[in-house]
């Protein structure tokens, strides 16, 4: 008997842990708009000698309609080339299901942004893009872990490996890029 109110006791607690919280970063509601959005989250790091790239993913939910937002930051001591997005760019996951699922961008042409760091004589260049679902596989994304990211530029393609686990060198976190739809998808619904 003891056990059996242990288990009921424990089994909330359990579910409850396994849930991510939805923090967000903005939420307006007027008469007209609606509109929230999670906080950024670092989906890919690489750091390789003088370079460093970053992909932030949040999620956002205007009037219902769920979209991404990828941000990219470069930088290196070296030239940092231009990357742009226009309305033909998308974003394609392929998941451990095996579904292929396609975000199609919502941008005007759009492109990387360079900055210069005197002190650290350093460039950096940072380019966003909204990305839209398509009904298309969309309830995949909730329950299977993405493998590999796809991002078309304008002008060119690259592959991303979005790993289990990463521990980020720059925000010293551990974090679980290839779970993020599975995590926050329900957050903006």
């Amino acid at each position: 008997m003891k056990q059996l109110f242990l288990l009921f006791f424990l089994l909330p607690l359990l579910n409850f842990s396994q849930k991510k919280d939805c923090k967000y970063d903005f939420e307006e509601k007027t008469d007209s708009t609606y509109i929230k959005a999670l906080n950024s989250k670092l989906v890919y790091e690489k750091v390789f000698g003088n370079s460093k790239e970053f992909i932030q993913f949040n999620l956002i939910n205007n009037n219902g309609v769920p979209t991404l937002s990828f941000q990219q930051i470069q930088k290196s001591f070296d030239f940092i080339p231009v990357k742009c997005f226009n309305k033909k760019s998308k974003i394609i996951f392929q998941l451990e299901n095996g579904s292929i699922i396609t975000l199609i961008s919502s941008n005007d042409e759009t492109c990387s942004a360079l900055s210069y760091i005197a002190e650290e004589k350093s460039n950096i260049r940072l380019l966003t893009g909204y990305f839209m679902f398509t009904k298309m596989n969309y309830e995949d994304l909730k329950k299977s872990r993405i493998i590999v990211m796809r991002v078309q530029f304008s002008g060119e393609t690259k592959d991303y490996i979005l790993p289990d686990a990463i521990e980020s060198e720059i925000l010293n976190q551990s974090l679980k890029p290839s779970s993020y739809f599975i995590d926050y998808l329900r957050c903006i619904e």
